[in-house]
């Protein structure tokens, strides 16, 4: 039995002539342990998929399986990173991860909190901030906050939906190799929603396209037969890196393409000149006793 399974998924918004279908018979499969990438173009669904999964949307058709069991809702068996790190900010790093832990375990000891919250601080490297409050924390630090929560809640499943978008190159990266390493002490079944391609090669076990809506499908495996650890900056010399790479990109490029290609005549664009050619001229002027910028 597959640990999480999406059977004919389809999701829509709206009614009647404004009724969107987002994503149309989405079939996957993940097995426990694995670690899953979901790539795909913005607006393609994503966010919407995985949704789906942490139990905060639920299918129009179709059925979203977890050991077997229908989703009806969020539970503490499925941790989620959001893109936004999600923390309050009145809280302290200790305080914000003793939320999750109080909802998972309320009828543990002070003492027995205390550990959790100081190993799952350790754990993302910031023990040395432990009483300071988000505001006080870099974007990174931040979202190692958030990560850490996730954890403490000791979850079967790790949903990451575009956890490190936000970064900079170099703390994303850091950050890639961390929720790997971490990842990799109890092999926590994973899926990560990401726009970037590499992202999903240093991290992932397999990688699946989304392809971009609306009707948003799922495309064909890739699988990642890399070695681990996977640091972008050795790997890039890796001819199996490459050709994946390319292999992936290639794929979102032909079906960015393709559907583009079917929806050229369906808005028609105003057409737009300058008011003045080759410079801009602020200005005010009266014209029926109104002021307008020209």
């Amino acid at each position: 039995m597959a640990y999480l399974e999406l059977k004919n998924v389809s999701k829509a918004y709206g009614t009647g002539k404004d009724r969107v279908e987002v994503l149309k018979d989405i079939n996957l499969t993940i097995e426990e342990g694995e670690f899953v990438a979901i790539v795909g173009f913005t607006g393609s669904g994503k966010t919407t998929l995985i949704n789906l999964i942490n139990g905060l949307e639920f299918p129009d058709e179709g059925e979203v399986l977890l050991q077997g069991k229908p989703i009806t809702g969020p539970g503490p068996d499925r941790g989620v990173v959001f893109q936004n790190y999600s923390l309050l900010p009145w809280l302290t790093v200790a305080q914000n991860i003793k939320l999750a832990i109080d909802e998972v375990y309320p009828s543990a000891s002070k003492k027995e909190k205390k550990e959790m919250i100081e190993k799952y601080v350790g754990m993302v490297h910031l023990s040395h901030a432990i009483d300071k409050l988000p505001s006080e924390l870099s974007g990174g630090m931040r979202q190692r906050v958030s990560v850490a929560r996730a954890l403490a809640m000791n979850p079967k499943m790790l949903l990451m939906d575009e956890p490190l978008s936000a970064l900079d190159a170099l703390t994303r990266g850091t950050l890639q190799e961390e929720i790997v390493n971490i990842w990799g002490e109890d092999r926590k079944t994973c899926l990560l929603i990401t726009n970037d391609v590499d992202e999903g090669i240093v991290m992932a076990d397999r990688i699946i396209p989304l392809n971009p809506g609306p009707e948003a499908t799922l495309g064909p495996n890739f699988k990642v037969d890399l070695a681990r650890p996977r640091v972008i900056a050795e790997i890039n010399k890796n001819d199996t890196y490459k050709h994946l790479r390319n292999e992936i990109l290639e794929y979102l490029i032909a079906v960015g393409a393709s559907r583009s290609g079917q929806k050229t005549t369906q808005y028609e664009l105003p057409d737009l000149k300058p008011v003045m050619p080759g410079r801009i001229k602020w200005g005010l002027r009266k014209k029926k006793e109104k002021l307008e910028y020209f």
